[in-house]
């Protein structure tokens, strides 16, 4: 059984080109004219834009499998997280433009050289350009699992519209509360957005599936990285997760948080998450009976900042 569609992959590719313009292609609805070049709130323009695509072998295990993660780094974001380590690529300081034809191709290489998946990271404001070019590859023999890696930040009606397209979402829960979101990521409606549409997505593909080779197939894997002092509210994520979706569903509990960029300018933010912290948590999921649970070494705040300028950003890759 094939994986993608190419008419399918068409289809939905034409209605998500009617969403960029007037551009409602995330939940900000900035109703600017994408085709024609106009730029809304992300920052992104009328061709794709990315500043690496790469086997990455530094996703969770299952995303890895033996050929890494095929991932295609999009520029620009729907948020402006003032931790991001991403922001040489989330505020555009990184990135080139392709045309679709060369991204489909990039696709292909990736499955030439042995990749897991395509995984298209921050692609919300982008979907459009990212199908269009999925549909050409899948013409000329892409066959893979697809995973959307995002924020959480996605519209209902954009992620209704990939049923059937994506086998594996990669969300964020980045919050709790939204005055925290707000204020670390000019996000004022972050949980109410993130939480239906993370419910949307275990709707369209359930719990993680794995191939005979470890590889993950089709399922939902929530990330959620811990921030200092509790801004992140991981607690209640954790009860919310387990009370709202299912104590089987995959978390990746992320212990990678380091004070960058402008986290220096928030004295709360202006530290790492310390072990007792974390294992705090990693107890307490246990606790609550969640199932699935990755973890990471504290090690992994190190070695998690990736540096774009660089041909390798990633110090494993």
């Amino acid at each position: 059984m094939r994986f993608l569609d190419p008419t399918k992959i068409a289809e939905v590719a034409a209605k998500f080109m009617e969403l960029s313009s007037p551009c409602r292609l995330c939940p900000r609805k900035c109703m600017v004219d994408r085709i024609s070049g106009q730029i809304g709130y992300c920052g992104a323009g009328s061709l794709p834009s990315h500043s690496g695509i790469l086997q990455h072998f530094g996703e969770e295990p299952p995303l890895v499998g033996i050929g890494g993660a095929g991932t295609i780094f999009f520029t620009h974001c729907n948020m402006q997280c003032v931790y991001c380590q991403n922001f040489q690529i989330s505020r555009g300081e990184c990135g080139e433009f392709v045309t679709v034809e060369e991204l489909a191709n990039e696709m292909l290489k990736l499955q030439l050289f042995g990749a897991s998946n395509i995984e298209p990271v921050s692609p919300a404001h982008q979907m459009h350009l990212f199908l269009e070019a999925l549909s050409i590859a899948a013409r000329k023999g892409l066959d893979l699992p697809v995973v959307y890696n995002s924020s959480g930040y996605d519209s209902l009606e954009a992620l209704k519209l990939l049923r059937g397209i994506v086998h594996v979402y990669l969300p964020d829960l980045k919050y709790a509360d939204s005055r925290m979101s707000a204020k670390y990521s000019d996000c004022e409606d972050y949980v109410e957005v993130a939480r239906p549409a993370i419910r949307e997505m275990y709707d369209q593909v359930g719990d993680l599936e794995l191939d005979s080779n470890g590889r993950a197939v089709r399922g939902l894997i929530i990330r959620h990285l811990m921030l200092p002092n509790d801004i992140s509210g991981t607690v209640e994520t954790m009860y919310w997760i387990r009370d709202n979706l299912s104590s089987t569903v995959a978390i990746s509990l992320m212990a990678q948080y380091s004070p960058i960029y402008e986290a220096w300018k928030f004295p709360e933010l202006n530290r790492r998450v310390r072990a007792s912290e974390y294992n705090k948590v990693v107890d307490l999921c246990w606790d609550i009976g969640l199932e699935n649970v990755f973890v990471q070494e504290l090690e992994s705040q190190d070695l998690c900042i990736p540096d774009f300028r660089n041909e390798k950003p990633f110090s494993w890759d």
